[in-house]
């Protein structure tokens, strides 16, 4: 595999593969297993995602590479084989991610501020040597009454470029990832609402990129989709693909080589609907892919539940959602394929 930049980028949006996010924090994954009855310890954790990157189906023809956790980056499978490896030999490219997670932004109520900038030149060296080849760094938009104020987009856009800076500095992809919530409080806003603060977040964050001198060529963004909050009406899959190039097309730059949303809240199907219905009815200057967790791995969870004996059910679950997910990032998806499942 390449080393440059803009080659890895390009491998992380080949047609008909995306990015599986499986960078959930401990306290997440913990969330995660208690819906199966299954206590999160570092062998549940390594043994659950042992199972998802031996899934040769998924992983060699769908999955262009995986987000890591920090402690997932460093472990072993059970047969002693870096879990980095096992990815790897697979035709994947292995990342990780590097914020601190989101905390209150001072004398900003209600909104946050991603942390973890301190330190991080060391940490993305030491991750580069353990094989991390792209990382990702998340910061969160909430929208409410008042929400979001200028400050918070100003700073959050900010770090994020800074992150990015450093990432290309250590020969690492970033993943620029600004998550507008469809999901936050109170959640009810309208997809128009959404389009007017993606707009105005996405603008922020290429004019901080572009003064932090970061390469647009050597980068993937990871933004969400244009969509209702999640206690409003839910717009169509036609109105949310067309909102969400419209929106795309006024603020990503060509040089980007690809975009690859985030699942946000939405349930599986519904995210490879929409990525399907973007891809299907437009052209556009970047690819458009996957980078989901929840809605890549959900199916495969529960049909796993903890059991080695069900280790090739929970294989062909998350087999069959990278499947429809890799032909919804060509625009091939059809409703009447999930009943194959």
């Amino acid at each position: 595999m390449t080393e440059r930049l803009e080659d890895i980028a390009i491998a992380l949006v080949a047609a008909g593969k995306g990015i599986l996010a499986a960078d959930e924090s401990s306290g997440t994954i913990k969330k995660r297993f208690d819906t199966i009855h299954l206590a999160s310890t570092e062998d549940t954790r390594r043994d659950y995602r042992e199972m998802l990157f031996r899934s040769d189906e998924a992983m060699k023809n769908y999955i262009s590479g995986v987000i890591l956790y920090d402690e997932t980056i460093r472990q072993k499978a059970k047969d002693g084989t870096p879990l980095v490896e096992i990815i790897r030999r697979a035709g994947s490219i292995p990342g990780i991610k590097v914020d601190a997670g989101a905390k209150p932004l001072a004398g900003f109520e209600g909104e946050t501020i991603t942390e973890g900038l301190d330190g991080l030149r060391e940490r993305l060296n030491e991750y580069y040597a353990l094989g991390a080849r792209f990382a990702k760094w998340r910061a969160v938009i909430s929208i409410s009454d008042g929400l979001p104020s200028w400050g918070a987009v100003k700073q959050n856009a900010r770090a994020l470029a800074r992150y990015a800076a450093l990432c290309q500095e250590a020969n690492i992809v970033p993943i620029v990832e600004p998550e507008v919530l469809m999901d936050g409080q109170p959640g009810d806003h309208t997809i128009d609402r959404c389009y007017d603060v993606t707009e105005w977040v996405l603008k922020t964050v290429f004019t901080e990129l572009y003064d932090a001198r970061v390469r647009l060529e050597g980068m993937i963004l990871k933004p969400n989709m244009i969509i209702d909050g999640k206690k409003a009406r839910k717009a169509s899959v036609e109105e949310v693909a067309e909102k969400t190039v419209r929106c795309f097309r006024n603020t990503v730059p060509a040089a980007v080589p690809g975009i690859a949303f985030l699942s946000g809240g939405q349930t599986g199907e519904e995210a490879t609907a929409h990525l399907s219905a973007m891809n299907a009815s437009f052209d556009m200057p970047w690819k458009m892919t996957f980078s989901y967790g929840r809605a890549l791995q959900a199916a495969a969870l529960d049909a796993w539940g903890g059991k080695d004996e069900n280790i090739a059910a929970g294989q062909r679950a998350f087999a069959h959602r990278a499947k429809m997910n890799g032909l919804a990032a060509t625009g091939g998806w059809k409703k009447d394929l999930e009943k194959a499942a």
